[in-house]
């Protein structure tokens, strides 16, 4: 019986209650002839990953393994052909279904399902073993290592659906990423450096600003100074953005309007701020277009995980813990994301075919 982390269900309210990690045995499975067996060798956690313990996110199960972000070597499969031809290979994982092509959203009446820790998908990466459908599955770029290869799933996918609706990811072109540091906008950052744009930063965090030029940054900015929007249209040519991929909200949109050029575009991936934005009369005016973005496509995943092996780009890992069994270990991870402490995904990497994860 495979092991995996869950939650544990105890007596809070949402927000204020912060369920506890529980080691659990699920039954193995065996593949239909269009799925795949996997033995995951790392795991990723998002900021999502953190709600569900807060009991911040909807649909939440006490019986899911968590995680979305997983590699692993494909060590079974179904008799089809498609699922045939991935016997032996590393993998990485589509972290969720229901979205296949359309660049609207999810095709799929119930919307895209994530996994990791809800009702409305049964499977989750924190886990020795699982059982998907084949075409779930890309290989995980070569020059990528497992822990690195698990980082990249959800907050890469999520980072080229933002950057990509703003369709400033190109040389030339100036584009600030809001809050570095976190996986998602480590993502854009190199996406859009890589594409030839100059990519600009904000940080509350002197150190992480620092962190970022040596990835490709042209310049960051503090937000936690008064003023910090004139002292990066300071460092733009022209002195105007093309568009800016925020995760934060708050008052993006008002200091946008200040920063960007007209026809400027703000992308905004989250609202860790507040889940309500001030919409101004100078974004009218000057034809400024602000946008919604969360996650992406089947299709869209597969273009990311090619661009990434094309560019041979890495994502940062922040800090890596090893095994299930130290219940503190994997704690410290998620107080390092509630406290912003990491630059960069926080990983579990899994012991290998034959290694025991057993107490």
């Amino acid at each position: 019986m495979p092991a995996g982390i869950s939650i544990r269900k105890v007596d809070g309210k949402p927000g204020e209650v912060y369920y506890p990690l529980e080691r659990v045995n699920l039954p193995s499975q065996s593949p239909s002839p269009t799925q795949v067996k996997i033995r995951i060798s790392a795991a990723a956690l998002n900021h999502r990953d953190l709600f569900i313990r807060q009991h911040l996110y909807p649909g939440i199960s006490f019986g899911v393994p968590l995680l979305a972000d997983g590699c692993g070597t494909v060590i079974a499969t179904g008799s089809d052909p498609s699922a045939k031809k991935w016997m032996g290979k590393r993998v990485i994982l589509n972290p969720g279904t229901g979205w296949k092509d359309s660049p609207d959203g999810p095709e799929e009446k119930g919307g895209y399902k994530i996994m990791g820790g809800t009702r409305t998908n049964p499977l989750g990466t924190l886990i020795e073993e699982l059982v998907i459908d084949a075409s779930e599955c890309e290989e995980a770029p070569p020059h990528l290592s497992d822990a690195e290869a698990a980082a990249l799933p959800l907050t890469g996918l999520t980072a080229w659906r933002a950057l990509s609706k703003t369709q400033r990811g190109q040389p030339g072109k100036s584009i600030l990423v809001t809050g570095i540091g976190g996986g998602v906008a480590l993502m854009a950052l190199m996406f859009a450096s890589a594409a030839g744009a100059k990519v600009y930063v904000s940080s509350g965090d002197e150190t992480k600003l620092q962190k970022a030029k040596e990835l490709g940054a042209a310049g960051g900015v503090n937000y936690k100074k008064d003023g910090w929007e004139k002292d990066l249209t300071a460092m733009v040519e022209g002195g105007k953005l093309d568009a800016i991929v925020d995760g934060a909200g708050g008052d993006i949109v008002v200091k946008g309007a200040r920063m960007l050029k007209d026809g400027g575009k703000i992308s905004v991936y989250g609202m860790t701020i507040s889940p309500k934005m001030q919409y101004v009369m100078p974004v009218v005016m000057r034809n400024i277009d602000v946008m919604g973005s969360t996650m992406g496509s089947r299709k869209e995943f597969a273009d990311m995980v090619e661009f990434v092996t094309k560019k041979q780009l890495k994502p940062v890992v922040s800090r890596v813990v090893k095994g299930i069994n130290d219940i503190d270990a994997l704690d410290s991870l998620f107080t390092d994301m509630k406290q912003g402490k990491q630059f960069g995904k926080l990983v579990i990497e899994l012991p290998k075919e034959g290694e025991s994860s057993k107490l």
